[in-house]
């Protein structure tokens, strides 16, 4: 997956309007940690709703933000790689 890509989608994910695009690798940390607090933000809204609709859309969230992550860290670490070689 593509760098812009990856992006675009957390935008998307994240409902973020205006987010400034720097350096690949500053993006993706930007919105790894802005994924990570969102994740926990979901998770205490999980844990603290019963189980009914709004649950299932919670869950759901989540499993979309682990997604991201999990995405957003290869492209990291391919970066990283790439830097290293130089």
């Amino acid at each position: 997956m593509s760098i812009k890509k990856f992006v675009r989608d957390v935008k998307e994910v994240l409902d973020l309007k205006h987010f400034e695009e720097q350096k690949k690798k500053k993006s993706v940390r930007k919105l790894l940690k802005k994924l990570e607090k969102k994740r926990e933000e979901v998770e205490n809204k999980l844990s603290t709703h019963p189980k009914n609709k709004q649950s299932k859309e919670l869950a759901d969230e989540l499993e979309l933000i682990h997604y991201q992550i999990k995405k957003g860290k290869k492209l990291l670490d391919k970066l990283e790689k790439k830097d290293a070689k130089r």
